[in-house]
């Protein structure tokens, strides 16, 4: 599993869309969509956690187990 995905099984456990997140925190339409194939900066993996409640490691862990 990709980041990408990780985070979007974390934000539909908290019913929140890839699209809201992105919006709510000022990011360009699209921008998570690209943690599909390249992995995220710390700074805006960590506000995307803080976003959903999560913590980095665990949507990185999250990522890695699914592969």
């Amino acid at each position: 599993m990709s980041v990408y995905n990780a985070v979007k099984k974390v934000a539909y456990e908290n019913g929140k869309s890839i699209y809201r997140i992105e919006k709510d925190l000022g990011m360009t339409n699209g921008y998570i969509s690209k943690w599909n194939k390249s992995m995220p900066g710390a700074d805006k993996l960590q506000l995307v956690a803080d976003y959903l409640g999560v913590t980095p490691q665990y949507l990185l862990r999250l990522a890695k187990e699914e592969k």
